[in-house]
């Protein structure tokens, strides 16, 4: 899912190329064309996403908001954005982790975005990543971010399994207990009545009901 939100920004008057070469990382700018996209990523669409929303379009062109996991490959907005992106523009994102799921995805991206002349901007990150100091903490900074997401993860599988362990049951609630199974099951043994009336008399959907049977002792 793709939010897009263009603002009224001054262009000003044409100005000359100047190239900045950091390292093995160039830079081509040409002052007043510089077009600034910015991209956010959310995991859902219930995920409040108002604050970061409103912070990136008062220093946006434009600002592209996709609805997609942290762990996802596919973000077609995002690749929509890269590709649209031209020499001299540069890409704002609020947060690392918020637009690319590990170190190297990071990285590999801001090489790209380099070797194309974009510029990259990260809002919650106080120094410049496209200087050779800012460079260094950039990569500091993904590896940290995915070692925390990692450490998240590490944490909630541990948790699910020790809930587990003391006999807790996980997931969603079962919309059948054994009584209703049982009573179904009798029913459709001993009367003419069908798996698709006895799930509308019981209020549940047909494969509801279908699996229940099939998969409950």
């Amino acid at each position: 899912m793709m939010q897009s939100f263009r603002g009224g920004f001054g262009r000003g008057k044409k100005g000359r190329f100047q190239g900045i070469a950091f390292g093995q990382r160039k830079f081509t700018r040409m002052a007043g064309n510089m077009r600034k996209i910015g991209y956010l990523r959310v995991s859902t669409k219930k995920q409040r996403h108002d604050r970061q929303t409103h912070v990136l379009k008062r220093l946006c062109d434009e600002l592209h908001v996709e609805t997609a996991s942290a762990a996802s490959t596919d973000r077609p907005v995002y690749d929509k954005v890269v590709r649209k992106l031209r020499s001299g523009d540069e890409l704002i994102i609020l947060d690392i982790d918020r637009a690319y799921r590990n170190t190297r995805d990071a990285l590999n991206e801001f090489h790209m975005l380099s070797m194309r002349g974009v510029r990259m901007r990260v809002i919650n990150f106080p120094i410049d990543p496209n200087s050779d100091e800012g460079y260094y903490s950039f990569v500091m900074q993904s590896a940290r971010a995915e070692l925390e997401r990692r450490m998240l993860s590490r944490r909630t599988k541990e948790g699910l399994e020790a809930a587990r362990a003391r006999g807790k049951v996980l997931g969603r609630p079962r919309k059948l207990n054994n009584r209703q199974i049982k009573e179904a099951r009798k029913r459709l043994r001993t009367t003419q009545t069908t798996i698709t009336a006895l799930a509308e008399e019981m209020k549940v959907g047909r494969g509801t009901l279908s699996h229940a049977l099939n998969h409950t002792a």
